[in-house]
């Protein structure tokens, strides 16, 4: 189960770098664009190396967020624990589970994330595996949205998401990527044995280097008028015929 901690804002040279070091949770820093000396520099360089989003603004957006003596350095902590890939992993085929694991690529609606949490979690995967970067920060608002589904199924936040995709296959995961442009059909795929299904955006899918990576496009029969679904909804679809699939198998 997910830890919960405050919704917490932390600022100035060294809280930030303390909290880098001690290894805390940090979903974004945003820093001063014009702030280059050295030891920014070691803290940007920490701070990419564990996978945290860095954004260079203007003094003029540090100012809006808050008015105290910053030092052009503004860090949010993440508002749950981030659990290890290699670890879930691990765990489910030392106790002979089917690991069953969700990838979103680019999904950056709160509200998309907190819903698929929230199915997620009723389906039994084991692990929403999301980018450090170009991802909807895990807030308050998208536990909410989740109903507190967040707070019990496993996020893991990775840094090179292709990278994870082929240790994901190296582990003998099938890769099932969720797009318009699949050639085979849902009620057609291989949704048994091990699994990490790919959702990408409702603006851009998943992305080119991902969609090379998967063994699988698979695409939802749509029998109307609309084009598509939205993600939530889409990834509902996809993990209830996983479960229903390894229910038969």
């Amino acid at each position: 189960m997910n830890q919960l901690g405050s919704a917490q804002m932390i600022f100035g040279f060294h809280p930030v770098m303390e909290a880098l070091q001690a290894g805390t949770g940090i979903d974004k820093i945003m820093i001063h664009r014009e702030a280059e000396h050295q030891s920014t520099s070691g803290l940007i360089t920490l701070a990419r190396s564990k996978g945290v989003e860095i954004q260079k603004v203007p003094l003029s957006r540090l100012n809006l967020i808050t008015r105290k003596n910053h030092q052009g350095i503004i860090a949010w902590i993440s508002q749950i624990s981030y659990a290890s890939l290699e670890n879930i992993i691990a765990n489910c085929f030392e106790s002979a589970q089917m690991p069953l694991v969700l990838v979103l690529d680019r999904i950056t609606d709160v509200r998309n994330l907190g819903a698929i949490a929230r199915t997620a979690e009723a389906a039994g995967v084991h692990a929403l595996v999301v980018p450090s970067k170009g991802s909807a920060q895990i807030n308050s608002d998208a536990i909410k949205a989740s109903a507190g589904a967040l707070m019990h199924v496993p996020v893991c936040k990775e840094a090179h998401l292709e990278q994870s995709l082929r240790y994901l296959k190296d582990c003998g995961l099938r890769l099932v990527a969720a797009t318009e442009r699949g050639s085979t059909g849902l009620f057609e795929a291989d949704f048994t044995g091990p699994l990490a299904i790919i959702l990408g955006s409702e603006e851009d899918g998943i992305s080119s280097e991902i969609l090379r990576v998967a063994d699988e496009l698979v695409a939802i029969p749509m029998a109307g008028s609309i084009g598509s679904l939205n993600v939530s909804v889409s990834a509902g679809v996809l993990l209830y015929q996983a479960l229903r699939a390894r229910k038969e198998s």
